[in-house]
């Protein structure tokens, strides 16, 4: 399974990230996606240069809020590792969870800033959601997760609401 998690983060990297490399010619180095399993069993010398993605927090909860809010949250992280991370995606569990992530490589060292925004619109009572993120990292896949407590809005009193019976038809 961790060969599998491996190579398809190192396919995905290939393939996602060419135009944000950082690079004038919109290919990435070879050197910074570089997948440790093969047919011989996973080389441990390579395996332990990757980068690494290690977060403060994964989890943040919003608590009480009203229905309509949007609100954001910086989940901070840092590449422990000795090559640069590169993010290949992030993508959120609706599309009421939005994530804003860095397109360049974090360098070994460096931290950087998963920003996520939870718009509440139309989500009333408890949410929990999560956010996948894609990397070139040893572990390859992140998640982060949000969570509130939505208090539902006042109905407009210009929309009319009906209820079908259609029991009694």
């Amino acid at each position: 399974m961790m060969k599998q998690l491996l190579l398809i983060a190192a396919i995905t990297t290939l393939c996602a990230c060419k135009e944000n490399s950082g690079n004038t010619d919109g290919k990435l180095s070879a050197d910074l996606v570089n997948n440790p399993a093969s047919a011989e069993g996973v080389d441990a010398k390579t395996l332990s240069e990757l980068p690494t993605m290690d977060f403060t927090d994964t989890m943040h909860n919003f608590g009480n809020m009203k229905e309509g809010e949007v609100v954001t949250y910086d989940f901070e992280f840092k590449n422990n590792g000795k090559k640069p991370l590169i993010i290949s995606s992030a993508n959120g569990s609706c599309g009421c969870t939005a994530p804003d992530y860095p397109h360049d490589p974090i360098k070994p060292g460096e931290t950087g800033i998963i920003k996520v925004k939870f718009n509440s619109a139309g989500k009333p009572n408890h949410q929990e959601k999560s956010v996948t993120i894609s990397t070139n990292s040893a572990r390859g896949t992140h998640m982060l997760y949000i969570k509130a407590d939505v208090e539902a809005g006042e109905k407009d009193p210009n929309v009319i609401t009906t209820t079908l019976d259609t029991k009694n038809r």
